[in-house]
């Protein structure tokens, strides 16, 4: 089992309004696997609520969620700026302490990481999987708008404390270019490896595809693996949620090559296991972004086989 922990919010686009969220659209993607999730979060008491519990109930996802302070669901309010999403956000976040389910894996991100006071029970949640020798990712899915009133290099500081305490680190070259603008992406990424704990590092390319780098043998990011993938050619139609389902695609195919724990094969970190993890990861993220909304695919819409054997 996966569990995800973060914010859980309402986007308000064109006068309609769906349920999503980063740590949220993980969650159903992960469902739409058919991986066993858990989603720990904080929702209101309102009509917006209601819709929350019944989209993560559609996709068999259990919710361990708290009352928000003031009752509100949080809403994010989408504009488009030639074609990529900007939020406008109305969020609260409060989230206490909670206990961590025995899991396989703790996913946490985006703006759950970040505001506070709900940042510190999200920090504990790894701290809890740190001593439990627990797999932790995290996508920090950076929000140019909340950028506008933090120091950027405070930011990118607690990116990097936190990236330190999880195995595997996924980003975008649009975060990047947030919190670094002209820096070059890989130079970025690479930097990343030198974390405590982390042993891969996923940069998404959008169209362009991802790549993959791994640590070396003795650690950190000398004498790595790096690998990349296209993307996949699909007539876009909406880009929300597509990291989500990639980000999602990814914690599957680890856990079913058993590659989360102590007694599989471990992280992948060679060239033919990083290459058909990007693959499959690819695949699911082009297959969202070809229908509207954060619309992760199922399991049954994916080719026959997928993710494809995993090479020892």
């Amino acid at each position: 089992m996966i569990v995800v922990a973060g914010e859980a919010l309402v986007d308000v686009a064109d006068g309609s309004e769906t349920v999503g969220g980063s740590p949220l659209n993980v969650a159903v993607a992960l469902g739409r696997l058919d991986v066993p999730v858990v989603l720990i979060t904080e929702i209101g008491t309102d009509e917006r609520a209601a819709l929350v519990r019944e989209h993560l109930a559609a996709t068999g996802t259990e919710l361990l969620s708290s009352p928000s302070v003031d009752g509100r669901t949080a809403t994010a309010t989408v504009h488009f700026d030639e074609d990529e999403p900007l939020y406008e956000l109305d969020l609260s976040w409060h989230l206490p302490h909670t206990e961590l389910p025995e899991c396989d894996a703790l996913h946490v991100g985006s703006l759950g990481t970040v505001l506070e006071p709900g940042r510190m029970s999200v920090l504990d949640l790894v701290e809890q999987a740190w001593a439990r020798d627990v797999f932790v990712s995290y996508d920090p899915n950076v929000r140019a708008g909340h950028l506008t009133e933090h120091d950027h290099d405070q930011a990118w500081g607690d990116i990097e404390s936190l990236a330190d305490r999880s195995q595997l680190v996924k980003l975008s070259e649009q975060d990047i270019e947030f919190l670094h603008p002209g820096a070059d992406p890989d130079q970025i990424a690479r930097s990343l490896l030198t974390g405590d704990r982390t042993e891969l590092v996923i940069l998404t390319r959008g169209a362009a595809g991802a790549t993959a780098y791994a640590a070396g043998a003795g650690g950190g990011a000398g004498g790595g693996v790096e690998v990349s993938v296209p993307g996949t050619d699909v007539e876009v139609v909406d880009t929300i949620g597509a990291g989500d389902a990639f980000m999602a695609a990814v914690l599957t195919v680890l856990l079913e090559s058993d590659s989360l724990g102590n007694f599989g094969p471990g992280m992948p970190t060679d060239p033919g296991r990083l290459e058909q993890l990007l693959t499959a990861a690819v695949e699911v993220a082009g297959l969202s972004c070809a229908r509207p909304g954060a619309a992760a695919p199922s399991r049954s819409e994916l080719r026959s086989g997928w993710p494809g054997s995993v090479p020892s």
